[in-house]
Protein backbone atom coordinates (compact mmCIF):
# COMPACT_ATOMS: atom_id res chain seq x y z
CA UNK A 1 0.00 0.00 0.00
CA UNK A 2 3.02 2.29 0.00
CA UNK A 3 3.93 4.76 -2.72
CA UNK A 4 1.80 7.02 -4.81
CA UNK A 5 -1.52 5.67 -5.94
CA UNK A 6 -4.50 6.58 -8.14
CA UNK A 7 -2.21 8.05 -10.77
CA UNK A 8 -3.62 9.83 -13.81
CA UNK A 9 -1.80 11.68 -16.62
CA UNK A 10 -3.18 14.45 -18.77
CA UNK A 11 -1.17 15.30 -21.88
CA UNK A 12 -1.33 18.84 -23.22
CA UNK A 13 0.28 20.91 -25.94
CA UNK A 14 0.25 24.65 -25.90
CA UNK A 15 2.22 27.70 -26.97
CA UNK A 16 2.73 30.60 -24.60
CA UNK A 17 5.23 33.30 -23.76
CA UNK A 18 3.84 33.92 -20.26
CA UNK A 19 6.39 33.61 -17.45
CA UNK A 20 5.94 30.56 -15.23
CA UNK A 21 4.85 31.15 -11.66
CA UNK A 22 4.66 28.17 -9.32
CA UNK A 23 2.76 30.35 -6.86
CA UNK A 24 0.08 31.11 -9.44
CA UNK A 25 -0.04 27.44 -10.42
CA UNK A 26 -0.58 26.54 -6.76
CA UNK A 27 -3.31 29.13 -6.28
CA UNK A 28 -5.09 27.89 -9.39
CA UNK A 29 -4.73 24.25 -8.36
CA UNK A 30 -6.11 25.05 -4.89
CA UNK A 31 -9.11 26.80 -6.46
CA UNK A 32 -9.90 23.91 -8.80
CA UNK A 33 -9.35 21.33 -6.05
CA UNK A 34 -11.67 23.15 -3.65
CA UNK A 35 -14.47 23.01 -6.23
CA UNK A 36 -14.20 19.20 -6.08
CA UNK A 37 -13.88 18.88 -2.29
CA UNK A 38 -10.13 18.23 -2.59
CA UNK A 39 -6.91 19.66 -1.16
CA UNK A 40 -3.60 20.07 -3.00
CA UNK A 41 -0.80 18.44 -1.01
CA UNK A 42 2.20 19.17 -3.20
CA UNK A 43 3.16 20.41 -6.67
CA UNK A 44 6.32 19.52 -8.61
CA UNK A 45 7.48 21.01 -11.92
CA UNK A 46 10.18 18.86 -13.51
CA UNK A 47 11.90 18.11 -16.79
CA UNK A 48 14.04 19.76 -19.46
CA UNK A 49 13.55 22.92 -21.46
CA UNK A 50 11.53 21.25 -24.24
CA UNK A 51 9.26 18.95 -22.26
CA UNK A 52 8.10 19.47 -18.71
CA UNK A 53 6.06 17.46 -16.23
CA UNK A 54 3.69 19.16 -13.82
CA UNK A 55 2.84 16.80 -10.95
CA UNK A 56 0.04 17.53 -8.55
CA UNK A 57 -0.64 15.41 -5.46
CA UNK A 58 -4.16 15.69 -4.09
CA UNK A 59 -6.30 14.32 -1.27
CA UNK A 60 -9.87 14.66 -0.09
CA UNK A 61 -10.37 17.75 2.08
CA UNK A 62 -10.59 17.39 5.86
CA UNK A 63 -14.37 17.13 5.90
CA UNK A 64 -14.44 14.41 3.25
CA UNK A 65 -11.57 12.48 4.88
CA UNK A 66 -13.37 12.50 8.22
CA UNK A 67 -16.62 11.35 6.61
CA UNK A 68 -14.99 8.52 4.70
CA UNK A 69 -12.95 7.41 7.70
CA UNK A 70 -16.12 7.33 9.80
CA UNK A 71 -17.90 5.22 7.21
CA UNK A 72 -14.94 2.85 7.00
CA UNK A 73 -14.84 2.44 10.78
CA UNK A 74 -18.55 1.74 10.96
CA UNK A 75 -18.23 -0.97 8.34
CA UNK A 76 -14.93 -2.32 9.74
CA UNK A 77 -13.49 -2.03 6.25
CA UNK A 78 -10.02 -0.96 7.32
CA UNK A 79 -9.55 -2.47 10.77
CA UNK A 80 -6.37 -4.21 9.55
CA UNK A 81 -4.69 -0.83 9.13
CA UNK A 82 -4.57 -0.12 12.84
CA UNK A 83 -2.88 -3.42 13.57
CA UNK A 84 -0.43 -2.70 10.75
CA UNK A 85 0.58 0.64 12.22
CA UNK A 86 -1.14 2.78 9.58
CA UNK A 87 -3.44 5.56 10.77
CA UNK A 88 -6.63 6.32 8.86
CA UNK A 89 -5.45 9.91 8.50
CA UNK A 90 -2.55 8.70 6.35
CA UNK A 91 -5.08 7.83 3.66
CA UNK A 92 -5.85 10.46 1.02
CA UNK A 93 -9.11 8.70 0.03
CA UNK A 94 -8.42 9.53 -3.62
CA UNK A 95 -9.75 7.45 -6.50
CA UNK A 96 -8.79 7.32 -10.14
CA UNK A 97 -12.02 9.18 -10.92
CA UNK A 98 -11.02 12.01 -8.54
CA UNK A 99 -7.71 12.37 -10.36
CA UNK A 100 -9.39 12.30 -13.76
CA UNK A 101 -11.93 15.00 -12.90
CA UNK A 102 -9.31 17.26 -11.36
CA UNK A 103 -6.92 16.71 -14.29
CA UNK A 104 -9.58 17.60 -16.83
CA UNK A 105 -10.64 20.84 -15.14
CA UNK A 106 -7.18 21.93 -14.01
CA UNK A 107 -5.66 21.18 -17.43
CA UNK A 108 -8.33 23.28 -19.11
CA UNK A 109 -7.64 26.25 -16.82
CA UNK A 110 -3.88 25.95 -17.41
CA UNK A 111 -4.39 26.08 -21.15
CA UNK A 112 -6.92 28.91 -21.11
CA UNK A 113 -4.83 31.07 -18.77
CA UNK A 114 -1.47 30.06 -20.28
CA UNK A 115 0.09 29.12 -16.97
CA UNK A 116 2.75 26.72 -18.30
CA UNK A 117 5.04 28.55 -20.77
CA UNK A 118 6.39 25.58 -22.75
CA UNK A 119 5.41 24.07 -26.09
CA UNK A 120 4.49 20.74 -24.51
CA UNK A 121 3.98 19.44 -20.99
CA UNK A 122 2.38 16.51 -19.20
CA UNK A 123 0.08 16.95 -16.23
CA UNK A 124 0.28 14.07 -13.74
CA UNK A 125 -2.18 13.85 -10.86
CA UNK A 126 -2.13 11.31 -8.03
CA UNK A 127 -2.56 10.86 -4.30
CA UNK A 128 0.54 11.54 -2.15
CA UNK A 129 0.63 7.90 -1.03
CA UNK A 130 1.21 6.46 2.42
CA UNK A 131 4.84 7.60 2.34
CA UNK A 132 3.90 11.22 1.71
CA UNK A 133 6.35 14.05 2.29
CA UNK A 134 6.04 16.40 5.26
CA UNK A 135 6.83 20.07 4.79
CA UNK A 136 4.68 22.36 6.92
CA UNK A 137 4.17 22.63 10.68
CA UNK A 138 0.51 21.76 10.16
CA UNK A 139 1.49 18.52 8.42
CA UNK A 140 3.84 17.55 11.26
CA UNK A 141 1.08 18.26 13.77
CA UNK A 142 -1.46 16.29 11.77
CA UNK A 143 0.77 13.21 11.66
CA UNK A 144 1.97 13.34 15.25
CA UNK A 145 2.29 9.82 16.76
CA UNK A 146 3.16 8.46 13.30
CA UNK A 147 6.42 6.81 12.23
CA UNK A 148 8.51 9.16 10.07
CA UNK A 149 11.85 9.20 8.26
CA UNK A 150 13.90 12.39 8.50
CA UNK A 151 17.07 13.43 6.69
CA UNK A 152 18.92 16.47 8.02
CA UNK A 153 21.27 18.95 6.38
CA UNK A 154 23.78 18.76 9.23
CA UNK A 155 24.36 15.67 11.41
CA UNK A 156 22.53 15.45 14.72
CA UNK A 157 24.38 13.29 17.25
CA UNK A 158 26.58 12.11 14.37
CA UNK A 159 23.69 11.03 12.15
CA UNK A 160 21.77 12.58 9.24
CA UNK A 161 19.17 9.82 8.83
CA UNK A 162 16.56 9.18 11.49
CA UNK A 163 13.56 6.88 11.83
CA UNK A 164 11.20 7.24 14.75
CA UNK A 165 7.74 8.08 15.99
CA UNK A 166 6.87 11.77 15.82
CA UNK A 167 5.95 12.42 19.43
CA UNK A 168 6.05 16.20 19.70
CA UNK A 169 5.97 19.30 17.50
CA UNK A 170 7.74 22.20 19.20
CA UNK A 171 8.04 25.84 18.07
CA UNK A 172 11.50 25.26 16.59
CA UNK A 173 11.41 21.61 15.62
CA UNK A 174 10.19 18.06 16.20
CA UNK A 175 10.92 15.26 18.65
CA UNK A 176 11.26 11.64 17.53
CA UNK A 177 10.94 8.58 19.74
CA UNK A 178 13.79 6.35 18.56
CA UNK A 179 12.65 3.23 20.38
CA UNK A 180 10.05 2.54 17.68
CA UNK A 181 12.61 1.29 15.16
CA UNK A 182 16.27 0.31 15.09
CA UNK A 183 18.41 3.19 13.87
CA UNK A 184 21.26 3.23 11.38
CA UNK A 185 23.88 5.09 13.35
CA UNK A 186 27.24 6.47 12.38
CA UNK A 187 29.71 4.41 14.45
CA UNK A 188 31.73 7.55 15.17
CA UNK A 189 28.72 9.29 16.67
CA UNK A 190 27.76 9.27 20.35
CA UNK A 191 25.31 6.69 21.73
CA UNK A 192 21.70 7.47 20.94
CA UNK A 193 19.14 8.31 23.59
CA UNK A 194 15.49 7.42 23.65
CA UNK A 195 14.48 10.60 21.79
CA UNK A 196 16.07 13.11 19.45
CA UNK A 197 15.08 16.71 18.73
CA UNK A 198 15.54 18.02 15.19
CA UNK A 199 15.17 21.68 14.27
CA UNK A 200 12.87 22.56 11.39
CA UNK A 201 15.70 24.57 9.81
CA UNK A 202 17.88 21.44 9.75
CA UNK A 203 15.32 19.16 8.06
CA UNK A 204 16.33 18.51 4.46
CA UNK A 205 13.42 16.17 3.85
CA UNK A 206 10.91 14.21 5.88
CA UNK A 207 8.21 11.70 5.04
CA UNK A 208 5.89 9.19 6.59
CA UNK A 209 7.24 5.66 6.99
CA UNK A 210 4.22 3.34 6.73
CA UNK A 211 4.53 0.19 8.82
CA UNK A 212 3.52 -2.48 6.33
Amino acid sequence: MSGRIAHFSFGAKRFSTMAFSIEQIRRTADRVAASHGLDVVEIEYLGGSKHRVLRVFIEQDAEQRARRAGEAKEQNLLEHLGTGGIALDQLAWITHEDCERFSRDFGTVIDVEGLVPVDEYTLEVSSPGLDRKLATRAEYQRFQSTLVKVQTFAPVAGNRHWLGKLTEVRPEGIVLDLTARKQKRNKKGPPQGQTIEIAFANIEKAQLAPEI
